[in-house]
């Protein structure tokens, strides 16, 4: 399949092309999560590169979701100027806009509210254990953050359940061992994510195109409790898109029972009910995203190979053949690429593999 070829939903516009901007941490929003200058030059410039959908990073959707320095807000009207002109930006630049909506629960970093919040207590980070009511306003959050996504005109969000943040702990097998609606069986476990998915169909419109993030192993996830929920999920044809995030996309699974297969090929075959699919995870060339789609994948999101190059969708389009240039490069290359000064130093000092001492 050719990563060119435009990709169509059920709700919301069309992508000119198969290649998304992944959700990448950048830490370079305003202390209070408004948007900076950094941060808004960083997401549209991608936008003009080409690609078919651009997503911020992770957004928090309360205050005790916060989980980094320099995180984008999607909290409150205080944000939606910032995010006004965020997707203002994007779309003139020509890419479809998505919001990624996150709390980091036990990871969340105290800076807004010193008490960290989690499916279980976990006193050594200073964390509790959520309410059955606490849990269902957290659902809520979500769903106004969406809200307040599209009043600023983004053209849909992604509820991020993936990498360890708060809806992922919730499906943990391991720890997730809850008494209540949310715990315990994997039904259970699952809850948060499907009730989160009908509060935001709720509370936006049939033009608003939503995701979801899901991690399809590590994190205590089991992975035919990543594939059962998979098939929940896509089989209910409430979403617009699923994002495996594999972080390689290439892999063979880490449990053992599946060790001669692909980890997206248990992923691909199962029925989607018009809900498309995407994988990420060290896609750096026209060849591999190509790869990814003829395994069975809908799209692609690209992660390293965007920030390394702006226009990397767009060099994809243009050339079969292109590959991403190696890493790590210097840090006046990054700069060329409208990666600000928190970013760099974030891609300097937390990676090796980026950008050369």
């Amino acid at each position: 399949m050719n990563p060119a070829s435009p990709l169509a939903f059920a709700h919301g516009p069309a992508w000119a092309n198969r290649i998304a901007l992944a959700p990448l941490t950048n830490l370079q929003s305003n202390p209070d999560g408004t948007l900076s200058d950094d941060e808004y030059n960083w997401l549209v410039r991608r936008s003009d590169g080409g690609f078919g959908m651009v997503m911020t990073c992770a957004a928090w959707v309360n205050e005790q979701g916060h989980t980094f320095d320099g995180q984008l807000g999607a909290a409150g009207e205080q944000h939606l100027a910032g995010l006004t002109r965020l997707a203002s930006g994007l779309r003139k630049a020509g890419a479809v806009s998505s919001l990624q909506l996150q709390h980091g629960g036990r990871r969340g970093d105290g800076q807004f509210d010193s008490t960290r919040v989690a499916p279980w207590a976990d006193p050594s980070k200073n964390c509790v254990a959520l309410t059955t009511g606490e849990v269902e306003a957290v659902v809520e959050d979500f769903a106004n953050a969406a809200l307040l996504a599209a009043e600023a005109g983004f053209d849909g969000a992604e509820i991020h359940g993936a990498h360890g943040y708060l809806l992922c702990q919730f499906l943990d097998a391991r720890s997730n061992n809850r008494g209540d609606k949310y715990g315990g069986s994997p039904n259970n476990r699952f809850r948060i994510i499907h009730e989160i998915v009908d509060a935001v169909r709720r509370a936006t419109g049939p033009d608003f195109q939503l995701g979801l993030r899901l991690s399809p192993e590590r994190y205590g996830i089991p992975l035919a409790d990543a594939r059962e929920l998979v098939r929940q999920v896509l089989d209910a044809g409430r979403l617009d898109y699923l994002d495996l995030s594999m972080w390689d996309a290439f892999k063979t699974p880490y449990d053992t029972d599946f060790a001669n297969q692909k980890l997206l090929d248990l992923f691909v075959d199962l029925p989607r009910n018009n809900t498309r699919l995407g994988v990420a995870g060290k896609i750096l060339t026209a060849a591999g995203a190509r790869e990814c789609l003829e395994a069975g994948a809908d799209f692609v999101m690209i992660g390293t190979g965007g920030i390394l190059h702006h226009d990397f969708a767009a060099r994809v389009v243009a050339d079969p053949a292109f590959a991403s240039v190696s890493h790590p490069v210097s840090a006046d290359h990054m700069r060329a690429e409208s990666v600000g000064p928190a970013f760099l130093d974030y891609l300097s000092t937390n990676w090796d593999d980026f950008v050369r001492a």
